[in-house]
């Protein structure tokens, strides 16, 4: 079956961090179904899953209240030529969970939204230029974002150069755009906390550039809204954007994002002004109604249910043991563990010390091997305390071997080519 996908579907998955390059070369499976925090191969085996639809699936696979809002849905059509009231009852549902932005239009995939963003804010101040986070890996798939990265091709050289980068946590670098570029700047876009917190007084400092040089300030919280808390990072964190983007986790994996802002902006995508119109975002699916249905009951459940402190408590549980179980095997130098609870991410690092890829295809290689799915440690509301410990088991037993290949060396251990990172411009060296 990875054959045939390989033969049909550029890259064999339709996003790349799924690709074959992602995993260990015999050892990525195809899911054949999930069940709240596990997921089934087409071979017949089980797995713990972590990282669930890229870290869409907040409750779990099957979540029995999102399906049956979906099933429901679905006997009443799903596309209409006219608004339909679940869009209202959407909307009203996202703003009363993300109380600081007065207006929601929603689209498919986060990508669309930050470039919405991006469009809007160009559109609002006149200029040309965007100000992104480097720190912070992905905001889109459109020209103006990849054209930042190392997968540049095909993208003009003109793109390519109205892209700036800054440093997280530090202003300055900021500032100093700001000075080189004076009013040019549209936006600055960046995620309020990915793996570090912000220091103090940083993201205050982005706020107040942003307002003293005219520029939008927009806050991607496409990872961290309903993680983090319903309302954003930016809400623990007080610092209120003038635009931001959602979508992982507001629908528990179905395909609903949004870009939210205050009324002042947003409503120039609208037809209540003089001004001249702007193209914001208008998609044909963008208001399908069983994917709506699917994020009014998983931000209803939400509201009723204390799903962002047992993503915390699980996560934070779950870091703990592997933590003890690394410095056990002592590798706590070489297998680290990061992040929020609610966002966990693991580090591989060979015997000086340095990122390693290799050593990452050996732990994937291992774990998968021994009934784990991990290409990150983002939990969800299914992962119970005896998947935690049994996530724990198997680290523990893949550490083993991980501490023999450091002293081996992992290509005694590793069966196949490494994996290598989604943002690189060859496939082969």
């Amino acid at each position: 079956m990875r054959e045939r996908l390989r033969a049909l579907i550029p890259g064999a998955a339709h996003t790349y961090a799924k690709g074959d390059d992602q995993w260990p070369e015999f050892d990525a499976p195809v899911i054949s179904h999930g069940d709240g925090a596990e997921v089934v191969d087409v071979d017949g085996n089980r797995y713990i899953e972590f990282g669930s639809g890229l870290r869409s699936v907040t409750l779990g696979h099957t979540f029995w209240p999102v399906i049956e809002a979906v099933e429901k849905s679905l006997r009443q059509g799903t596309n209409f030529v006219r608004p339909a009231a679940i869009e209202l009852e959407a909307a009203e549902a996202f703003l009363q969970a993300v109380p600081t932005m007065d207006m929601v239009k929603f689209a498919k995939n986060g990508s669309d939204a930050d470039s919405g963003a991006v469009r809007l804010a160009r559109a609002i101040t006149g200029r040309d230029l965007v100000a992104i986070c480097v720190d912070h890996p992905f905001f889109s798939v459109d020209d103006w974002f990849m054209g930042s990265t190392t997968l540049d091709a095909g993208i003009p050289a003109s793109t390519r150069a109205m892209t700036l980068k800054f440093r997280y946590n530090d202003v300055g670098t900021l500032e100093q755009l700001f000075a080189e570029f004076p009013d040019q700047i549209a936006a600055v876009v960046m995620e309020v906390e990915k793996v570090e917190p912000p220091q103090p007084g940083f993201l205050e400092s982005v706020r107040r550039a942003c307002d003293q040089h005219g520029a939008l300030l927009v806050f991607d919280e496409i990872v961290t809204g309903f993680r983090w808390s319903t309302a954003g990072a930016h809400s623990l964190h007080g610092v209120v954007p003038d635009l931001s983007t959602w979508g992982k986790g507001m629908a528990n994996g179905f395909s609903v994002a949004a870009l939210a802002g205050k009324r002042e902006y947003m409503e120039r995508g609208g037809l209540d002004h003089a001004k001249e119109r702007i193209f914001l975002l208008s998609y044909t699916n963008a208001a399908e109604t069983p994917t709506l249905a699917a994020a009014i009951a998983t931000m209803g459940f939400y509201a009723e249910n204390p799903v962002i402190e047992t993503l915390a408590k699980q996560g934070d549980r779950l870091a703990a043991g592997l933590r003890t179980v690394a410095k056990a095997r002592g590798v706590e130098d070489q297998f680290t563990v990061f992040g929020r609870g609610c966002g966990l991410l693991y580090g591989t690092k060979d015997q000086d010390g340095n990122p390693s890829q290799p050593f990452r295809t050996l732990f994937l290689q291992e774990t998968v091997k021994r009934g784990l799915l991990a290409p990150s440690l983002f939990d969800n509301y299914s992962h119970t305390d005896e998947l935690v410990d049994r996530t724990i088991e198997i680290v523990d037993e893949a550490l083993v071997v991980y501490a023999r290949a450091l002293e081996d060396g992992w290509e005694e251990h590793v069966v196949g080519r490494p994996v290598a990172p989604v943002m690189r411009r060859f496939n082969r060296a």
